[in-house]
C-alpha cells in the first residue's frame, strides 16, 4: 500500500521552517478527505432545507421554529466550516496562522451558540407545557428574536475573550510552517467547560426533569377524567398531544447533542489541557461536526411538516405564486 514518507514536508521550498507530514496510508487520507466533504454537503443541504422551509412558509413562523431557524443557521455555518478540517486530516496546514486562529474561533462561536440554542428550546418547551395558558404572553416572537441575539453576541464575545491570545499572536504555539495547532489552558478549560457546558447542561437536564413531572402527573390527571372530557376539552387535549409531540422531538435533539458534546469535554473535566492540532483529529471533533448533520435528520423523523416541505422544495412548487400561504402542518 502506497504511504506518505515520514519525511515529506508540508512545504519543500521551506527546508528548516516546515513542518513534516505524519505517516498515514494514502488510500486512509483519501477516504478521509471523501468522508468529510460528504458530511459538510450533506450538513449544509438538509440545514439550508430547514431555512427555507421555516423562512417561507408562514404557518412555521411560530416562536418554537425560529429558535429551529437559528440553530438551523448555525448548523449550515457549521458545515460550511468542516471542509477547513481538511488541512487537519492531510497533517498540513497550507493557510497562514491568522486563518488558522480565525478558522478556530469560528469553530467556537458556532459550538457556543449551539449550547444557547438547546438552553434557549429548553426553556421554551418548559414554558410550553408548564405554563401552557401564559405560554402565547410570555413567548413572543419578538422575545426569541432577542434571545437569538443575544445567544450570538455573548458566544462571539466569550469567545473573543478565551481565544484572544490566538488573535493576538496566531504563531503562539506554532513550532513549524504546515502546522495549525490550538492550545487551551487548564484554567482557561475549566472557565469554557462551566460556561458553555457544565451550567447551560445543568439548566437544561432540571428544566427537562421538570417537564417529565408535569407530563406524569397531568397523564394521571387525563386518565381519571377521560369519562367526562367534553368536545371543548378534546380540542385541548389535542393542543397537549402536538405540545408533548414537540417537546419530545427537541427532547430527542438535546439528547443527540449531549452524546455529541460530552467527550469534546472531557479533557477539561480530566484536568487536562484542549489540544487541537494539524496533526490529529481527535473523535470528539468529529462528534462535533455530526451533530450540525443530525438535527435536521431528526426532524425529518419527528416532523410531517419537514417532509412536507422538503417535498415542496424539490419538486419546484415554492415557486408558484403565494407558496407561502401553503398548508404544511
Amino acid at each position: 500500500m502506497e504511504t506518505l514518507e515520514e519525511g515529506e514536508l508540508c512545504f519543500p521550498e521551506l527546508f528548516n521552517s516546515s513542518c513534516r507530514k505524519p505517516k498515514a496510508p494514502r488510500s486512509r487520507v483519501v477516504l478521509l478527505y471523501i468522508l468529510l466533504s460528504s458530511i459538510s454537503a450533506l450538513t449544509m443541504a438538509l440545514n439550508l432545507l430547514v431555512i427555507i422551509s421555516i423562512s417561507h412558509y408562514r404557518q412555521l413562523h411560530t416562536p418554537t421554529n425560529l429558535l429551529l431557524l437559528s440553530l438551523a443557521v448555525s448548523d449550515f455555518l457549521m458545515g460550511l466550516l468542516m471542509p477547513g478540517n481538511n488541512g487537519l486530516v492531510g497533517g498540513c496546514w497550507y493557510l497562514n496562522d491568522l486563518i488558522c486562529s480565525l478558522y478556530y474561533f469560528g469553530c467556537f462561536i458556532l459550538f457556543s451558540t449551539s449550547v444557547g440554542h438547546m438552553v434557549l428550546i429548553s426553556v421554551d418547551r418548559y414554558v410550553a407545557i408548564c405554563d401552557p395558558l401564559r405560554y402565547p404572553t410570555k413567548v413572543t416572537p419578538r422575545r426569541v428574536k432577542l434571545c437569538v441575539c443575544l445567544c450570538w453576541l455573548c458566544a462571539v464575545s466569550f469567545n473573543c475573550l478565551l481565544l484572544k491570545d490566538h488573535l493576538r499572536q496566531p504563531s503562539r504555539y506554532i513550532s513549524c510552517r504546515g502546522e495549525c495547532m490550538l492550545v487551551i489552558d487548564h484554567i482557561a478549560g475549566v472557565v469554557d467547560l462551566a460556561l458553555t457546558f457544565t451550567s447551560p447542561i445543568t439548566v437544561i437536564v432540571v428544566l427537562y426533569m421538570r417537564v417529565f413531572v408535569v407530563a406524569v402527573s397531568q397523564a394521571r390527571a387525563m386518565r381519571s377524567h377521560i369519562v367526562s372530557v367534553t368536545l371543548q376539552r378534546s380540542g385541548t387535549v389535542t393542543a397537549k398531544k402536538s405540545e408533548w409531540k414537540a417537546a419530545r422531538t427537541l427532547g430527542v435533539v438535546v439528547a443527540v447533542f449531549l452524546i455529541c458534546f460530552i467527550p469534546y469535554y472531557y479533557l477539561s473535566l480530566a484536568g487536562q489541557d484542549t489540544v487541537n492540532t494539524a496533526f490529529s483529529v481527535p473523535f470528539e471533533n468529529w462528534l462535533l461536526y455530526c451533530n450540525s448533520c443530525l438535527n435536521p435528520l431528526i426532524y425529518a423523523l419527528f416532523y410531517p411538516w419537514f417532509r412536507k416541505t422538503v417535498k415542496l422544495i424539490v419538486t419546484l412548487q415554492i415557486l408558484q405564486p403565494n407558496s407561502c400561504e401553503t398548508n404544511v402542518l
